[in-house]
């Protein structure tokens, strides 16, 4: 049987916070079949329509985002659109505008907004049918290509995910929605790999590698101007065991600890 790896998308959402750049995450709850437990950035799989080619688009076209993101065009396409679809459904937070490119929707935490978001997650609806209901674009210049990871072959649920880079639009506040969280927080880099290091706050080698990776910024304009923070590869780590413990080892030879079992 062939082995299936999924394609998925995940956004690190950015802010300037008074302590400086703050990353939005959810702490998945324990019972989700993948990462339970963890802290992670919103994101999930690609869905069958995020490749529709009737998304109303503004910016970059999915032929230069399959160069940046070295895939096919309906792969970019669908990727794209699994990034913007998981934020709104994960954070409230959507990454659309004018089809002209010339703004962002300001706000869309309204009962109405909300039903629509409640659709999407059901797949009663898809990204292309809420944006044509509303008149507006996907924002595709919102978002930069940040990181690529794929799960290794020991794990039972594998993913081939693009992490993305987005500021928080103006006048959108993210909000703790996802019925696959019990926690959503504002916090800098530093700050959750703090809390990781103590114990407290679990997660997977890519969370803890692509925050390390943030904490060389010092705001937001610089975090989306340096994305990629390296030329954008497949990072697929292998899973070695110890005397010290269990790690992650990178293609460059890092090695990154895994919180097995998680503390209670």
């Amino acid at each position: 049987m062939t082995e299936v790896i999924r394609p998925a998308a995940t956004v690190l959402l950015l802010r300037d916070g008074a302590e400086g750049l703050e990353v939005h995450l959810l702490r998945r709850t324990r019972g989700m079949p993948f990462a339970g437990g963890m802290t992670a950035y919103p994101g999930g799989g690609v869905d069958r329509r995020d490749g529709d080619t009737d998304v109303a688009w503004a910016g970059p076209a999915p032929a230069e985002w399959a160069q940046a993101l070295g895939c096919d065009e309906r792969t970019a396409r669908e990727l794209v659109c699994a990034a913007v679809r998981e934020t709104f459904e994960e954070a409230g937070v959507l990454l659309a505008g004018s089809p002209d490119g010339s703004d962002v929707v300001p706000d869309v935490s309204g009962d109405d907004w909300e039903a629509q978001r409640q659709a999407l997650l059901t797949r009663e609806l898809s990204l292309a049918e809420l944006l044509a209901t509303r008149g507006l674009a996907l924002r595709a210049d919102l978002l930069r290509p940040f990181a690529h990871w794929i799960t290794p072959p020991q794990e039972t649920r594998r993913y081939d995910t693009r992490f993305f880079a987005a500021a928080l639009p103006v006048g959108q506040e993210a909000r703790d929605v996802s019925g696959e969280a019990d926690e959503a927080s504002w916090l800098t880099p530093e700050a959750a790999l703090t809390q990781m290091r103590a114990g407290t706050r679990p997660m997977l080698p890519p969370t803890i590698h692509t925050l390390s990776q943030l904490s060389a910024f010092a705001d937001v304009a610089a975090a989306l101007a340096g994305s990629p923070p390296e030329p954008l590869h497949p990072i697929m780590p292998e899973l070695r065991t110890t005397p010290e413990g269990r790690f992650a080892e990178l293609p460059d030879g890092t090695r990154i600890g895994l919180v097995v079992p998680l503390p209670s």
